[in-house]
């Protein structure tokens, strides 16, 4: 009981953090009609410096890290990307009327990582000095690449089935440039090449980590109004999808965690590594993913897995999983 108590009292203090804050601020602007509106562009850019942060402090780290402590991380990224599509379109298959493809959509974006979410966690942990491998961000690929690919190529199969023609091949190399193209992966892999090759050490500490904090305000005060004005969406379609978008981010997170302690047993994987690794699988696409899936699946309806995604999977794994796994590290490795 004194373990249930101390997880308690943990979840309840992340919830009271900056970040998660100004992501229910927002939702609540919207909710009360507010009229204020960012412009797409200011959006754009806010999640480009997040997301070159990263990528830069990721890359600088990898530069000099031991890569072969790297691997068995890699690998359990891209076996959670893969795990959660086949398990999430498993559920939907056995869920009625629920359209096939749209179930694999959203299995396939709740695969996929959030890049806004992945800038939260790594914000509490920093607020927390809670120390973690600057390299874990770099798993956001092996998870992310791999999510999309199978949910596309599920859903491409599935159609060719049930209209009863021969199977086509499937152009996976397509699917992995359309991913790679996506403004929020090609921005943290741009940040990661230049953190191997380049010296960007003075522009990262003078120009990057001064505005990451208060970019991240503004891209979750967005989110959370996108979230609260997306719900509306999400109302059209079946209510599976909000239950799933509920529950997946969760049962996701706990199952990395598991995974990440493993790691984190074998070959040394820090605690504030594990619980990233877990926020990166409890997350979901709601910036690059989405018009990979609608580009890959396009007869799947938008509303059902971009309604699941943006307004209730988001803030799901930033309100709840994320404080969730931080008082789970506390409770687990007995952070200071």
């Amino acid at each position: 009981m004194a373990a249930v108590a101390d997880f308690l009292s943990q979840f309840l203090a992340q919830l009271q953090s900056p970040a998660l804050a100004f992501l229910i601020g927002g939702a609540l602007l919207a909710a009360l009609g507010s009229k204020l509106a960012i412009p797409s562009s200011i959006y754009q850019f806010v999640v480009f410096v997040l997301l070159m942060r990263i990528g830069l402090k990721a890359g600088i780290e990898i530069r000099e890290a031991d890569l072969g402590a790297m691997l068995l991380p890699a690998a359990l990224s891209v076996f959670m990307g893969l795990f959660v599509v086949i398990l999430g379109q498993a559920i939907f298959a056995r869920l009625p009327g629920v359209p096939r493809e749209d179930g694999i959509a959203t299995a396939g974006l709740f695969g996929a990582v959030s890049a806004s979410t992945l800038a939260a966690a790594i914000v509490l942990l920093e607020e927390q000095s809670i120390a973690y491998e600057a390299w874990v961000p770099a798993l956001y690929p092996f998870m992310d690449i791999p999510a999309l690919i199978l949910a596309i190529v599920l859903a491409r199969v599935h159609r060719e089935r049930t209209k009863g023609g021969e199977r086509k091949r499937v152009d996976t190399w397509a699917i992995v440039r359309e991913s790679l193209r996506g403004s929020a992966l090609s921005a943290m892999i741009l940040g990661i090449v230049l953190g191997l090759l380049a010296r960007p050490e003075s522009v990262l500490e003078s120009f990057y980590e001064p505005m990451f904090r208060g970019m991240l305000s503004i891209l979750l005060l967005i989110m959370g109004m996108e979230a609260w004005e997306r719900l509306s969406e999400l109302r059209k379609v079946a209510h599976w999808f909000a239950i799933y978008a509920v529950v997946g981010p969760i049962v996701h997170g706990l199952i990395a965690f598991g995974l990440g302690y493993l790691a984190h047993l074998w070959v040394g994987f820090s605690p504030g590594g594990v619980v990233l690794f877990a926020v990166i699988a409890a997350s979901n696409s709601d910036i690059s993913g989405p018009p990979t899936i609608r580009g890959g699946i396009p007869w799947a309806n938008p509303s059902s897995y971009i309604g699941a995604s943006t307004s209730v999977g988001t803030p799901v794994a930033l309100a709840v999983c994320l404080p969730m796994l931080l008082a789970l590290a506390d409770v687990v490795f007995d952070l200071p």
